[in-house]
């Protein structure tokens, strides 16, 4: 059996404003890790608030590389509510200043909603 192509863009954003739209508003949509000793992993919450009238539903986070590993509140978050996305960095094979990116699908109008991290990778 051949497993199924990966989403496309615009298919992962169809699914995710499948449910009736709301807003949200992030903590930050860029964080800075500062100096990071190469081989570290570090991570960082952003957190996410219901701003709309009905409930959030984050259906992915999808980070730019397989140096990151995301996680995020996957129950509905209700109106006023907040949630969070975890995004966490290896940077194991890397060198120097780093800029990485994770797309977040939810079931709002501007889906997706991109949120950057970045580190400076210093030697062990």
């Amino acid at each position: 059996m051949e497993a199924p192509a990966a989403a496309t863009q615009e298919e992962m954003v169809k699914e995710a404003q499948s449910n009736p739209l709301t807003t949200l508003a992030l903590s930050e949509s860029n964080f800075e890790f500062g100096k990071v000793k190469k081989g570290e992993h570090v991570q960082h919450v952003y957190e996410v608030t219901n701003t709309g009238k009905n409930p959030l539903i984050i259906s992915q986070v999808k980070p730019g590389c397989g140096c990151t590993v995301p996680d995020y509140t996957h129950e509905p978050i209700l109106p006023g509510q907040k949630g969070s996305i975890t995004l966490k960095f290896d940077s194991s094979n890397f060198d120097g200043l780093v800029n990485k990116q994770a797309e977040v699908y939810a079931n709002v109008e501007k889906a997706p909603i991109v949120i950057t991290f970045s580190a400076d990778v210093q030697p062990k």
